[in-house]
């Protein structure tokens, strides 16, 4: 199919998704457009927020339009990576007596994988995720079993309750294409948020996509050109977060010990690319990279104290970045 029909059958189902999601989800776009993002970029996603903001349900209305598989792992303190990947169990052939391991799959084996407030749950089973995350396969005993495409991960994190939490480690972190931060809603929203939801009435959502539609429009999404301009520009933009480079502007070497590396710059550009999608537009510009530039970033600078000490916060840090770095 020819790349411009594609990309309308794209805008289509784009419209369709956000008429279904709006029935029972108040305000919140630019989170939408950030998971929708995420979702065609084939890109993981973390979303932080206080309690209450909708952030489950929303995931949950993402993958109710969608018609393949849908789990949600509540992340406890007693969780086990077994309870993620699947366990091999002894199974007796009744006919024969023969007895031999069968493997259980778990919830990691669907398309996408709500992974409720993630930092609950200690560092050895966040660890299970890394390999489904990056390589899309689990490794139980000797055996390697393959993930079903598309696989994405959206895990949820509550950032006032630090207690009984575990912070994520850096190279889970960077496993995740978008830091996606879910804000309080309108006075307007939720006056609307409090009559929709104490009414009684349960809207029903229709299926818009299946998994051949998704994995054809992430395909889509890469070839959507990108000039040596733009790809400059949002290299020049992950590099000035690190401070030992040279030509890093002077609070990134008050203030940060360690940069993003070179997996932001290709989530820059594919996420770029998605946003330009979602559009109508089938090329990126600088700009298109500035609007996703906080997201792809901002959970992947490393602060000092004395950022810490003065408060300082990685959005202020992009914010500056996209003040100072300039198209070249």
């Amino acid at each position: 199919m020819e790349d411009v029909e594609l990309a309308r059958e794209f805008q289509e189902a784009k419209t369709k998704i956000l008429k279904e999601i709006r029935k029972v989800i108040v305000g919140q776009d630019a989170v939408i457009e950030n998971l929708l993002i995420a979702l065609f970029a084939n890109g993981h996603s973390l979303m932080v927020g206080v309690p209450g903001l909708a952030k489950t349900m929303l995931v949950g209305a993402l993958a109710r339009v969608m018609d393949f598989k849908f789990n949600r792992i509540q992340f406890t303190p007693d969780l086990m990576p077994s309870d993620i990947t699947g366990t091999d169990i002894l199974h007796e052939d009744q006919t024969t007596g023969q007895r031999s391991f069968r493997f259980i799959k778990g919830p990691i084996f669907s398309n996408i994988i709500l992974a409720d407030e993630i930092n609950r749950t200690p560092p050895k089973t966040q660890a299970a995720l890394l390999q489904a995350m990056q390589e899309k396969q689990v490794t139980v005993g000797n055996e390697t079993y393959q993930l079903e495409p598309p696989f994405l991960v959206f895990a949820t994190q509550n950032p006032i309750e630090h207690e009984g939490t575990y912070p994520l480690p850096e190279a889970q972190l960077d496993r995740f294409m978008l830091h996606i931060n879910v804000d309080y809603p309108t006075k307007e929203q939720e006056v609307n948020i409090a009559l929709a939801t104490t009414s009684g009435f349960e809207e029903k959502l229709e299926k818009v996509l299946d998994a051949e539609k998704v994995l054809e429009f992430q395909k889509l999404v890469p070839r959507i050109p990108a000039s040596e301009f733009v790809a400059s520009y949002a290299v020049d933009l992950v590099q000035a977060t690190r401070p030992k480079n040279g030509s890093s502007p002077d609070f990134v070497h008050e203030w940060i010990n360690w940069g993003a590396g070179p997996r932001a710059s290709q989530y820059l550009i594919l996420a770029a690319k998605a946003k330009a999608l979602l559009d109508s537009r089938t090329s990126i510009t600088t700009e298109d990279i500035r609007n996703v530039a906080k997201q792809v970033l901002e959970h992947r600078l490393i602060l000092n104290f004395k950022a810490e000490a003065e408060n300082v916060k990685p959005t202020d840090i992009v914010n500056r970045l996209i003040e100072t770095v300039k198209e070249k």
